[in-house]
């Protein structure tokens, strides 16, 4: 294995710092979760994590912050992702590849709308009136 030098550890400590506060909800208000579990992983979890993330970045999406978690529940829907936009009711997204991931961060976090072919649930509280 070749040696690093200082600046490529600098280079990769820089990489892992942005990775790192994309994972602090404290100041975002936008929160997507991505389902890393078993299932989620052999669904193709991975893939989707890096196209979101490409997305937000190029984008230029400061104030969201991008988290993972085990099992949703919905392994027969797997790759999934919950999204956490105020003013929006959380919502669940099933089967979501590389493009669906792009068209979530354009349709469902910047222009506020619903990607209706691949959401999975909408908790009931978000549609009560109250």
């Amino acid at each position: 294995m070749a040696k690093m030098t200082l600046e490529d550890l600098r280079k990769m400590r820089e990489e892992k710092k942005k990775v790192l506060e994309r994972r602090d909800v404290a100041e975002n208000d936008i929160v997507v979760i991505i389902g890393m579990g078993t299932c989620g992983i052999a669904a193709g979890a991975k893939k989707t994590l890096e196209a979101f993330l490409d997305e937000v970045e190029k984008k230029k999406l400061g104030q969201i912050t991008v988290k993972q978690t085990g099992c949703m529940g919905l392994c027969y829907v797997e790759p999934t992702i919950e999204v956490k936009v105020p003013g929006m009711p959380d919502t669940i997204y099933g089967r979501v590849d590389g493009d669906v991931a792009r068209s979530i961060v354009n349709d469902h976090i910047i222009q506020r709308k619903l990607v209706n072919d691949h959401l999975f649930d909408k908790p009931s509280r978000d549609i009560v009136k109250g």
